[in-house]
């Protein structure tokens, strides 16, 4: 956390975004965040422990976001499950939801934790967000079967393949900078390859 919210905190985080999009977080310094801020390394210090803290300052809005987002989509697609003619609505919220709604919105931040992490500990966050994810994907399919739902017959290392493949394709676009008038356009190409076989999966035709 910020150890000082005077005015030049806001410049302070302007510089430190620049550095590690720039940089990357390994090759980002104290002496050159501290040179694009105009202040001393002693005068980051003010704000920031050491350059761990200052990176996690820049991602972990976002990341609270996403998991905040996904905590109420589960919850959503559990109350579904519990009744008995979910079937498309199962879709009607989607991942591409929460890329519009979050990670849109903070685009410079979520190039931060793909592109420049290496060094973090959210260098693997796709890994672990699918890692996270995968065990609520398979109790849901395991629910759809007990109630008689036609879902197809995958392990858990299956899942994570295909869940990689999705997340990784739908955030191309923004790790790439598409340009903001072919993103939509992206968005939902990779959507409508992507769906009929998530419905496949839950046996929703």
């Amino acid at each position: 956390m910020p150890r000082d919210k005077t005015l030049s905190h806001i410049k302070v985080n302007k510089a430190i975004k620049e550095e590690f999009l720039e940089k990357g977080y390994e090759a980002a310094s104290i002496r050159s965040i501290g040179a694009r801020a105009g202040m001393t390394s002693a005068g980051l210090y003010r704000h920031y422990a050491d350059k761990e803290a200052m990176y996690d300052a820049m991602v972990e809005p976002l990341i609270s976001e996403i998991d905040e987002w996904t905590r109420k989509h589960k919850q959503k697609k559990y109350a579904l499950l519990e009744g008995k003619d979910a079937g498309q609505e199962l879709f009607g919220e989607t991942f591409m939801d929460l890329i519009r709604e979050v990670i849109l919105p903070r685009r410079d931040e979520f190039k931060l934790l793909m592109n420049c992490s290496v060094g973090t500990k959210y260098e693997n966050f796709i890994h672990d967000y699918v890692t996270e994810n995968q065990k609520d994907f398979m109790k849901a399919i395991r629910i759809m079967r007990e109630s008689g739902w036609p879902v197809s017959d995958i392990d858990e290392e299956e899942l994570h393949m295909l869940l990689s493949a999705y997340l990784t394709a739908c955030f191309e676009p923004i790790i790439h900078d598409c340009r903001e008038s072919k993103l939509e356009k992206t968005l939902n190409t990779i959507q409508e390859f992507f769906m009929p076989g998530w419905m496949k999966i839950m046996g929703i035709s």
